[in-house]
C-alpha cells in the first residue's frame, strides 16, 4: 500500500510576504487612483460612456459589497468633469392653453437669471398697471372718448327733436324714457285739447307720431353699437396705456436675452397677455389678494433644474426610484374645497436632474417600484421625458389633465444589479437588450499577484483616508490581505468585496484606540476578527456543545463499519461555520438500488440526490460490469432534521458504502469532504476551510491525539487559508490534512487497508478493499439468482 502523507503546514495557509509591502504604514502610500483587478469592468464602463448612441446604457453586474457603485461613480465623475454643464429647462405659462405648459431651453445659469427677472417683473407689473390706469393722461383720454359719445347721442336726439318739432310733434324725455306729444304753438297739447281735434287731424298727428317713433326706435338701437365702438376705443386706449406702462419693462428684459429667440418670443407673449388682461389684474387688485397672485403667477418661470453653480455634467444617484421620482410629478393645492394646479407646481424628477449627464439606479429598486421600470423604458425609448401622473399614463382619469410639453432627454443610465437580475431581464424583457447594450461584469475576486498586493495596500490606504482611520502598519495590511484571500476561499486569489474589508478596518481601528495606539497593528486586526466571530458564534457553540455532550453522536476515535464523519457548512450570512455529521450506510441483497433516505424523506436537495446517483453509477461501473448489481443500499445523514443540499458529502457516502460492502471499519478520528464523479475521481468543494476547522474544534475540545484529521480533495489545497491554531497543530503533528485525488486514496487513509490496483490480468490483490467489495457483490448476485425473486431458493446452495 502506498503511504499517503498529510499536507505540510506551509500548504495550509499562504501568509502574505511583508517584503511585498515596502512601507511602514499606509500613511506613506498614495491612495489608489484606479482599481485592483477590475480592468475589464472599468473598460466596459468607459466604452458605454464614450458611445454617444441610443441604447448604449450600462448595466453593472456583480456581487454586493464589491465597491461597484463607488468605482463606477468615480469613473462617471471623472468623465463628467470633462463635459460642460447641460442646458436648463423651464416651464412657462401657455397663455392660449393653460393646461399645456410650454418648455424653454436655456444655457446653464440663464434659467435661474430668467426666473429672477420674471419674479421681479411680476412684482413690478401690478404697480405699473395701476400707475398707468390712474394717470391724468389716461383719465383725460377716456373721459374725452366718453364725452364724445355722449355728445353724439345727445346731438342725434336733438336733431330728431328739431325735425319732429318742425312738424308739430315734440320729443319729450321722461323718467320712463322718450315719448312724442302733439304741439300747439310752442307748447305741448293737453289731452283734452287733442280730443277736441277733428278725426282727420288726429289721424295726421298719429301718423306723424308713429313715423317719428319708428325713427326714435332705430336711433335707440343705434346707441349700443355706438357704445360698443366707444368701449373698443376705450380698450385700445387701455391697451396703449398697458403697452406704454409695461413695454419698457419687457424691453429691458429683452436686452438681456437677445441671443435667445425662444425667450424673446415668450416675452412678447407676456407683453401681449399683460395688455389683454391688465384691466382684469386691476380689478382683482381691488378685490382679493389671492386673485392677484393667481394672475401674477402667469408670468413666473418654473425652473426644473438649476445648473447656475454647476461646473460639469451631472452625476445623479436616485436612491428611491419610484415613478414620480424618476419622471417628475404635478403637485396640487387645495382651494375652496377643490384641488387645483398650474405650471408652477410641476416638479422635475431624477431624469431631469441627470439630463445631459449620468443617472445611476439600483435595478432591484426600480423593478420593485410600481410602473417605475416601464416609465424609465418609455423615456429612454422616446428620447424625452413626459411629466404625467399615473392616472394619465394609464388612462385612469377622464378630467382635463395638466399636460406639460415633453422635454428632450439625453442621459446615460447606469443600472446596478446582481447577475441573476441582469440575465432574467435579458431573458424575459424584449426591450431590455435594446436599451442596455453594455454590461460591466465586476469580478468577485482577482489574482493574488505581487502587483495586485501592492495595489491592495493602496486600496487599504484609500479606505483609511476616506474613513478617517489611523494608519495601518505593514503587518496589519498583510493580515487584511490574508483575510481577503480567506473571503475569496482561495489562497491564490483576493476578494473584490470592499465592504467587509472596510468594516474590518473600522473595527480594527477601534481596537487600536482601545489599546492606546496611534497606528493599527496586526494584533488589532486579529482582535477585530476574534470579536467579530465571538459576536456571531452562538449557534456554532450550541452545535459544538451538543456534540461534546453526545446529544449529537459524533465519534472522534475508534473504528466502525459503514460509518464515516462527513462535514456540513452553515452559512449565517455574516458568519459561516461547519460541524461534523455522522453518515452511515447499510448494504444487503437487492436489485441494484441505492436509497437516499434524505431524498425519500424530502429533505435532500436535487444536487445531493445527483451526487448519490453518481456514486451508485460508480459502483455499478466498477464492480458489476459483467454481472447484475444485486445490491440494496441505504445512505443517511444521522440526526439530520433539516434540508440537505450539495454533493460535497458524496465521497464520504461512497466510502461508507465501500466500508459496509467490504466489512472493513473506518477510522472515526478522520472526517471526509469532497465529491466524486462516475470514475471515482475526487472533485473540489466549497467551504473547505470552515469544514476543516469545524472538525478540528471538536477534536481539540476532546483532546488532540495525533491521529485525527480531515480528508479533502487535492484540488482544494490551493484554497486553504486555515486559522493559525489549526496550522500550528498540523505542524506539531497533532492534526492532519490529507489531500486525495481518487476514492481509492481516501478509502486507504480511512481504513488503513489497501484499495487494491488491478494487475495486467485485471485481478486485484486478495484482501484489498476492491477485492472484498467485488467478492461481496458477486456473492449478492449469486444469492439473487438462487432466489429468483422468490422467498426460497430455486436450488440448494453447494457448500464451498
Amino acid at each position: 500500500m502506498r503511504q499517503l502523507l498529510p499536507l505540510s503546514a506551509d500548504l495550509l495557509c499562504r501568509r502574505c510576504d511583508e517584503a511585498l509591502l515596502p512601507f511602514d504604514t499606509t500613511a506613506e502610500l498614495p491612495p489608489l487612483d484606479g482599481t485592483v483587478g477590475q480592468a475589464r469592468a472599468i473598460d466596459a464602463t468607459r466604452f458605454a460612456i464614450d458611445m454617444k448612441r441610443p441604447g448604449y446604457n450600462l448595466f453593472v453586474l456583480g456581487e454586493p459589497g464589491t465597491g461597484r457603485h463607488a468605482l463606477v461613480q468615480r469613473v462617471l465623475q471623472e468623465q463628467a468633469m470633462r463635459e460642460p454643464p447641460p442646458a436648463e429647462w423651464c416651464y412657462v405659462n401657455n397663455f392660449r392653453e393653460p393646461n399645456r405648459p410650454r418648455v424653454l431651453c436655456l444655457p446653464a445659469g440663464r434659467g435661474a437669471q430668467l426666473r429672477r427677472d420674471m419674479q421681479q417683473f411680476a412684482q413690478e407689473v401690478g404697480s405699473a398697471i395701476t400707475a398707468a390706469l390712474e394717470s391724468d393722461e389716461f383719465r383725460t383720454r377716456t373721459e374725452a372718448i366718453q364725452a364724445e359719445y355722449k355728445q353724439r347721442e345727445e346731438e342725434a336726439l336733438r336733431e330728431l327733436g328739431r325735425a319732429s318739432g318742425a312738424r308739430g310733434i315734440a320729443l319729450l324725455r321722461t323718467p320712463q324714457g322718450f315719448v312724442f306729444a302733439p304741439m300747439k304753438g310752442d307748447e305741448t297739447m293737453e289731452p283734452d285739447e287733442f280730443a277736441q281735434l277733428a278725426d282727420a287731424e288726429k289721424e295726421r298727428i298719429g301718423k306723424l307720431m308713429d313715423e317719428y317713433g319708428e325713427a326714435l326706435h332705430k336711433l335707440l338701437h343705434q346707441f349700443p353699437r355706438w357704445r360698443r365702438e366707444m368701449q373698443a376705443r376705450l380698450k385700445q386706449v387701455n391697451r396703449d396705456a398697458m403697452a406704454l406702462a409695461v413695454g419698457h419693462l419687457i424691453e429691458e428684459l429683452k436686452e438681456r436675452y437677445t441671443d435667445l429667440l425662444n425667450v424673446l418670443r415668450f416675452l412678447d407673449e407676456v407683453l401681449e397677455d399683460v395688455v389683454q388682461s391688465g384691466e382684469g389684474m386691476r380689478a382683482s387688485e381691488r378685490g382679493e389678494g389671492e386673485g392677484v397672485m393667481s394672475l401674477l403667477q402667469r408670468y413666473q418661470v418654473n425652473l426644473l433644474v438649476d445648473h447656475s453653480t454647476t461646473a460639469a455634467a451631472p452625476v445623479v444617484f436616485e436612491d428611491n426610484p419610484n415613478f414620480q421620482n424618476l419622471v417628475g410629478r404635478i403637485d396640487h393645492l387645495a382651494h375652496m374645497g377643490t384641488l387645483v394646479t398650474n405650471f408652477t407646481l410641476i416638479k422635475g424628477g431624477a431624469l431631469h436632474r441627470a439630463n445631459g449627464g449620468y443617472l445611476m439606479l439600483d435595478a432591484a429598486k426600480v423593478l420593485t417600484q410600481p410602473y417605475a421600470w416601464e416609465g424609465l423604458k418609455r423615456a429612454l425609448k422616446a428620447g424625452q421625458v413626459r411629466i404625467e401622473t399615473l392616472g394619465q399614463a394609464f388612462g385612469w382619469v377622464s378630467t382635463l389633465p395638466m399636460e406639460p410639453e415633453p422635454i428632450p432627454l439625453n442621459v446615460k443610465v447606469v443600472l446596478f444589479g446582481e447577475r441573476i437580475v441582469y440575465y432574467l431581464l435579458r431573458e424575459y424583457d424584449p426591450e431590455f437588450e435594446e436599451l442596455f447594450k453594455i454590461a460591466a461584469d465586476f469580478e468577485s475576486d482577482f489574482d493574488r499577484s505581487g502587483e495586485n498586493i501592492r495595489g491592495y495596500a493602496q486600496f487599504v490606504a484609500r479606505i483609511a483616508g476616506a474613513k478617517g482611520l489611523r494608519p495601518f502598519e505593514r503587518g496589519a495590511v498583510a493580515r487584511l490581505i490574508e483575510h481577503s484571500a480567506r473571503l475569496a476561499e482561495d489562497a491564490e486569489k483576493l476578494s473584490a468585496r470592499s465592504r467587509p474589508i472596510s468594516d474590518l478596518m473600522q473595527e480594527a481601528d477601534y481596537w487600536a484606540g482601545r489599546a492606546g495606539r496611534d497606528r493599527v497593528a496586526r494584533a488589532d486586526v486579529e482582535a477585530a476578527l476574534k470579536e467579530r466571530i465571538r459576536r456571531a458564534e452562538r449557534l456554532r457553540n450550541a452545535v459544538q456543545q451538543e456534540i461534546l455532550r453526545n446529544t449529537l453522536l459524533i465519534s472522534t476515535s475508534g473504528e466502525n463499519v459503514g460509518q464515516v464523519n462527513g462535514l456540513v457548512v452553515i452559512d449565517l450570512g455574516e458568519f459561516v461555520f461547519a460541524h461534523p455529521v455522522r453518515i452511515t450506510a447499510t448494504t444487503r441483497v437487492g436489485e441494484g438500488d441505492v436509497v437516499d433516505i434524505e431524498r425519500e424523506s424530502e429533505l435532500g436537495g436535487s444536487i445531493h440526490s445527483k451526487g448519490v446517483m453518481i456514486l451508485a453509477s460508480f459502483l455499478a461501473t466498477r464492480y458489476a460490469r459483467r454481472l447484475p448489481l444485486s445490491l440494496a443500499a441505504s445512505l443517511v445523514f444521522e440526526q439530520s432534521y433539516g434540508p440537505v443540499e450539495g454533493d460535497s458529502a458524496s465521497l464520504a457516502e461512497l466510502c461508507a458504502l465501500l466500508s459496509s460492502l467490504a466489512n472493513v471499519a473506518i477510522k472515526q478520528s478522520l472526517a471526509v469532504t469532497g465529491s466524486v464523479n462516475q470514475h471515482g475521481a475526487v472533485q473540489p468543494i466549497g467551504g473547505v476551510n470552515e469544514k476543516i476547522e469545524g472538525f478540528f474544534d471538536i477534536c481539540r475540545a476532546r483532546g488532540l491525539t495525533g491521529d485525527q484529521g480531515v480528508v479533502i480533495p487535492a484540488s482544494n489545497v490551493k484554497h486553504l487559508m486555515l486559522r493559525e491554531d489549526v496550522v500550528a497543530a498540523a505542524a506539531a503533528g497533532q492534526f492532519h490534512i490529507y489531500a486525495v485525488e481518487h476514492v481509492d486514496e481516501a478509502i486507504e487513509i480511512l481504513t488503513g487497508v489497501a484499495a487494491g490496483e488491478p494487475d495486467e490480468t485485471g485481478l486485484v490483490p486478495a484482501g484489498s478493499i476492491n477485492f472484498l467489495v467485488a467478492s461481496q457483490l458477486h456473492e449478492m448476485s449469486l444469492l439473487r439468482q438462487e432466489y429468483g425473486g422468490h422467498a426460497k431458493p430455486k436450488r440448494k446452495r453447494k457448500e464451498k
